[in-house]
């Protein structure tokens, strides 16, 4: 399974976008950001990658100023992947 993580610098923001993202439907979760990120202590929002153009429209009209990116995380044969889109 492909999941996307939009990233963000904020947990206040992280927060709010989770709020804003499943107010449109996209089903996420709030996650603590990977250490691969390079990010220091944050938290990001988790979804599908089936929801990615939705999300990219939804987190885009928030002007989130501390958001950082998208990266996907993929699990395949128990080992993960994760790099920046």
């Amino acid at each position: 399974m492909t999941e996307v993580l939009a990233v963000f610098r904020s947990r206040s923001q992280a927060i709010d976008c989770n709020t804003r993202l499943g107010r449109y439907g996209i089903h996420c979760s709030l996650i603590n950001t990977p250490k691969e990120a390079n990010i220091g202590c944050g938290l990001s929002v988790k979804f599908t990658e089936n929801f990615l153009p939705r999300a990219k429209t939804v987190i885009k009209g928030g002007n989130y100023s501390a958001f950082y990116g998208y990266y996907i995380m993929k699990n395949v044969y128990g080992r993960s992947f994760f790099g920046r889109i």
